[in-house]
């Protein structure tokens, strides 16, 4: 019997293997995985963790502020001459207007642009020209009818903030005085721009974290609100109305390129009108060119002609080489200096100081200033005010041109006293006959009101000062070249100024007309000087077209004060006998 064979069997292991390849590939992912993860968590909480700080303020940090309106502009009596208005403006968040398709309701996106004054396709360039902006404004200013049309058709992603407009009751007769703002609230001209920082408020600001349900639950910073200054200015809105609305007719009548006008008050040098024309309206800007905005009662320099001659003569009192019994002698009514020839309109003959004045005699002040030295007359114009700054402190404000230097020729001389050879300002003229009404007493002008009395400079005589008072009155009086001025009820003294414009290598054809005048002359209380530029036509002489414009913001002025007509005196002119020989 035959035994069976079996078969072998597998041999079992007995020591465990090397770990398969497909374990070992999970292993090194998931160890890579964590290395990269801590690698990450590193980088931003170490290296740089603003980003997470960034987001997760943007969940939770919120900032709140106030909105501070302008502080507003008054003139002296409490009149409001700029005042701040709340509006809206309209934005966009380019994101959110995309995301939502919002140009796609053509219906909406239509008017939406009609009502913002473009086109559908250049609305959405102007939102769409950077996706990543997350905000634009469309229209800023706006007025609450456009507003309330534009949250009623609700497109996506349109939004509203509100911001303050700037609005000026008085429009165009303070405009260039006053100014006006950017579309940003900042002061860009005139008094707007000159006290910016004063008229400027500080909005408060609070910035805090919320939770996920919206509660407030830490503050983090808050800044107090710094409420705006009011600034109430020495103007007299009533004067102001009246000044610009003379000299705008005086402008429009003569064909004038431009015209200025300034009223102060010489007891204490404030300023109570100043007007320029042509004008603009401050709060329809539009397309009024830069020009416009200028403030030449303080900008634009002008030789003043014979205005200068109470000046002159005050010099020569002055210094001694004249007395208020002085006679001078004009005959022929012509003499030369120096190969160039002074004339008189006519042979006036002998003339007293007030005849000179009367008769505005270039022959007669000539020889006045060339009998004392140069430097007193320079001197004189200077502690009048000429040649420096009035005291205004506004933007843009001219010192005009007064030389000091050390050699003059007699020409030179000689049209020093009568106007040419130095540039002065409206303002500058009307502080020096301010100064002449208030007993020869100097003071800067101010734009602001100012219940204070500030002692001033005496830089004349105020006998000296007196008599030239009543020589200006002869001035108006029959037989002076200012009988236009005459204001009825009132005694008011001048004196005319025609200068012909100066041009590359000498004069040209285009004149200068003024008038500077003060009044009442018993008890002085206004300076006033009108100022028309390049008048066209036939009539271009101060005494003509100037002269009534003074008489007329005078009178206004005089009556809207309140002051005494002193009308029924006469002229005191018992201390310049020896009148006017020529008449």
């Amino acid at each position: 019997m035959s035994k069976t064979k079996k078969a072998p069997q597998a041999k079992a292991r007995t020591a465990p293997s090397v770990i398969g390849w497909r374990f070992a590939f999970v292993l090194v992912s998931l160890a890579g995985v964590f290395t990269a993860l801590m690698v990450r968590a590193a980088w931003l909480q170490v290296v740089e963790p603003d980003m997470l700080v960034s987001q997760g303020d943007m969940r939770s940090l919120r900032v709140e502020a106030d909105t501070v309106l302008r502080g507003m502009i008054f003139d002296r009596n409490g009149e409001e001459l700029a005042i701040s208005v709340p509006v809206e403006a309209i934005w966009a968040d380019p994101k959110v207007v995309i995301e939502r398709h919002a140009a796609t309701d053509e219906r909406r996106w239509h008017a939406l642009a009609d009502i913002l004054q473009m086109t559908p396709a250049q609305l959405l360039n102007k939102i769409g020209d950077n996706p990543q902006r997350r905000f634009v404004y469309l229209q800023r200013q706006v007025n609450p009818a456009v507003v309330d049309y534009v949250k009623k058709l609700k497109v996506p992603g349109i939004y509203f903030r509100q911001e303050s407009r700037r609005y000026y009751p008085a429009g165009e007769v303070t405009a260039q005085l006053i100014g006006f703002t950017n579309v940003d609230d900042v002061g860009v001209e005139g008094i707007e721009k000159r006290y910016d920082e004063l008229l400027t408020g500080k909005a408060g600001r609070k910035v805090f974290r919320k939770d996920a349900k919206g509660r407030e639950i830490e503050v983090l910073e808050r800044a107090q609100a710094k409420a705006p200054g009011n600034l109430q200015l020495s103007i007299d809105q009533r004067i102001q109305s009246v000044t610009y609305r003379e000299l705008k007719k005086a402008v429009l009548s003569h064909g004038a390129t431009s015209g200025s006008a300034i009223v102060v008050d010489v007891q204490s040098g404030e300023v109570l009108a100043m007007v320029n024309s042509p004008s603009f309206n401050p709060n329809n800007r539009g397309n009024a060119p830069a020009y416009l905005f200028r403030n030449r009662a303080i900008t634009d320099t002008f030789e003043p002609g014979s205005t200068m001659k109470p000046l002159a003569v005050l010099s020569a009192l002055e210094f001694g080489s004249a007395n208020l019994n002085t006679k001078v002698d004009t005959s022929p009514g012509y003499f030369r200096i120096g190969g160039s020839w002074v004339r008189d309109a006519n042979n006036y003959n002998v003339l007293s100081l007030t005849g000179i004045i009367q008769k505005s005699s270039n022959v007669g002040v000539s020889k006045l200033v060339l009998d004392m030295p140069i430097e007193h007359v320079i001197g004189l114009y200077a502690n009048m005010g000429l040649g420096i700054d009035t005291g205004l402190g506004l933007n843009g404000e001219s010192s005009g041109m007064l030389s000091h230097r050390r050699r003059w020729s007699d020409h030179e001389r000689a049209t020093l006293s009568f106007g040419y050879g130095l540039s002065v300002t409206a303002a500058q003229l009307a502080r020096a006959y301010a100064t002449m009404a208030n007993g020869g007493v100097s003071r800067p002008l101010t734009i602001l009101k100012d219940d204070q009395q500030h002692s001033g400079e005496q830089v004349l005589a105020p006998e000296h000062a007196a008599a030239m008072l009543e020589m200006m009155e002869a001035n108006i009086m029959p037989g002076g070249t200012a009988t236009k001025a005459q204001v009825k009820g009132y005694r008011v003294g001048g004196k005319t100024g025609t200068a012909r414009k100066a041009i590359a290598g000498g004069y040209g054809e285009d004149y200068v007309a003024s008038f500077a005048g003060v009044g009442p002359v018993s008890n002085p209380r206004l300076a006033c000087v009108v100022v028309i530029n390049e008048p066209a036509g036939d009539f271009y002489h101060g005494g003509e077209i100037a002269a009534p414009v003074f008489a007329n913001i005078m009178g206004a002025s005089m009556q809207l004060l309140n002051l005494t007509p002193d009308g029924t005196s006469q002229p005191r002119l018992s201390a310049l006998t020896g009148g006017n020989n020529a008449g």
